[in-house]
């Protein structure tokens, strides 16, 4: 299988596990039409094996971990149940250990479908395949989505409270007992890991994802921010706004602005610019070429319907070029803005705090998450690309 495709389910029972050169630990989420669990008595993992239709099993490091699928057992308000996967080793990325996953007939042992998610890098999670019904049939889907932050941020973004350890009460030195280490846990039944704690509004680099609850959130490079408040995904109309300025005074600098639409295997679907002011049937629109850059407010604003975005469309990357030869090294005041374009709202902004000699720098890329919330991260990549088209392949990459 390919990420995005899908295969009839022939058997009724089904087992779906994920064999990696190192140990994985192999969870299973239910999920009702909105893409969240019921309550976390839908995750089933190593400490909660079992739950209405969906079963773990653990593999005990000589085998893969696993997840059963009793498809005649899943409860009607139940359409999708994603099988995840993260490294046992604490902080271990997917970077040269691509795992696959085997679907197979539960009873009689055949194999219904291999996936092996391509192109994986920092991933410390992925949920790899989803089982679902669609008019009355079960199918499987090819996923391959990953996560940063681990099996508590997938278990986070369905829905599943991850609460944090309580913090322990200081103790008064003890200098003539020597230090004891942490407990560590067996490695058949590590802990479930707690979520990160909640970041500022601008957050030290490094940080973990955030989310507007906590208002404006201001990015610095390579940053992440959800675009939920309140719990809900903003699916709205909201702007980027690009802005720059020349960097000497009574310069002109001309740069121009564009966003380039993505589809699961990173392959072009479209691009927005000065050239090209609509795309996706009217669901991105751009505002018009800007000359000078002179002036205050943003220079070129590129409006987004994140609800009106088709489904295959999952990467939004946001780019400035020079096509005159002007150098970055010649501009002043980069920045990207979210706004949200009901409220006005300045949701995320990314100021360009550095600059290098070329003609093209990745700003700032919108990704439509499994769960169906939209992320923005911050890139500030400089490349040499004079056009929009040559930024195609330098935003695929970013992605």
């Amino acid at each position: 299988m390919t990420p995005g495709s899908n295969v009839p389910l022939s058997a009724a029972r089904i087992t779906v596990d994920v064999a990696a050169p190192v140990r994985l630990d192999v969870s299973g989420l239910l999920l009702t039409g909105d893409g969240k669990v019921r309550s976390d008595d839908d995750f089933i993992f190593y400490n909660q094996p079992s739950g209405p239709g969906v079963a773990y099993r653990s593999g005990g490091g000589a085998a893969p971990d696993a997840i059963t699928v009793d498809t005649a057992a899943v409860p009607p308000d139940i359409e999708k149940i994603v099988v995840t996967a993260s490294p046992d080793a604490a902080g271990q990325t997917f970077q040269g250990i691509e795992p696959t996953a085997t679907i197979r007939d539960a009873d009689g042992g055949a194999v219904l479908a291999t996936f092996t998610p391509p192109q994986l890098g920092t991933e410390t999670a992925l949920v790899v395949v989803e089982v679902y019904r669609r008019g009355g049939q079960w199918k499987a889907r090819a996923v391959g989505q990953g996560y940063a932050n681990g099996l508590a941020g997938i278990a986070t973004d369905f829905g599943v409270t991850v609460e944090e350890p309580a913090a322990a009460p200081a103790a008064p030195p003890q200098p003539t007992a020597p230090p004891v280490a942490p407990p560590v846990a067996p490695s058949t039944a590590p802990p479930m890991p707690a979520a990160p704690p909640a970041a500022p509004a601008a957050p030290a680099p490094g940080s973990g994802k955030i989310n507007l609850d906590k208002g404006r959130v201001s990015l610095q490079k390579n940053q992440t921010v959800s675009l939920v408040k309140g719990g809900r995904p903003l699916l709205s109309q909201v702007r980027m706004g690009l802005g720059w300025e020349p960097a000497f005074r009574g310069a002109d600098i001309d740069l121009d602005a564009s966003v380039i639409a993505y589809g699961p295997q990173r392959n072009h679907i479209d691009s927005c610019y000065f050239g090209k002011l609509t795309i996706l049937k009217g669901a991105v629109k751009h505002s018009g070429d800007n000359l000078t850059g002179e002036g205050a407010g943003d220079d070129e604003v590129i409006v987004v319907d994140l609800g009106r975005i088709p489904q295959e469309v999952t990467g939004l990357v946001f780019t400035v070029n020079s096509f005159s030869g002007q150098k970055f090294t010649d501009v002043a005041k980069a920045y990207c803005r979210l706004v949200d374009a009901a409220t006005d709202e300045e949701l995320v902004r990314f100021d360009l705090t550095q600059a290098e000699p070329q003609t093209g720098v990745l700003m700032a890329k919108l990704i439509r998450q499994f769960s169906g919330e939209w992320e923005m991260t911050a890139i500030g990549d400089f490349v040499k690309a004079r056009t929009v088209r040559n930024m195609v392949d330098p935003g695929a990459r970013a992605l």
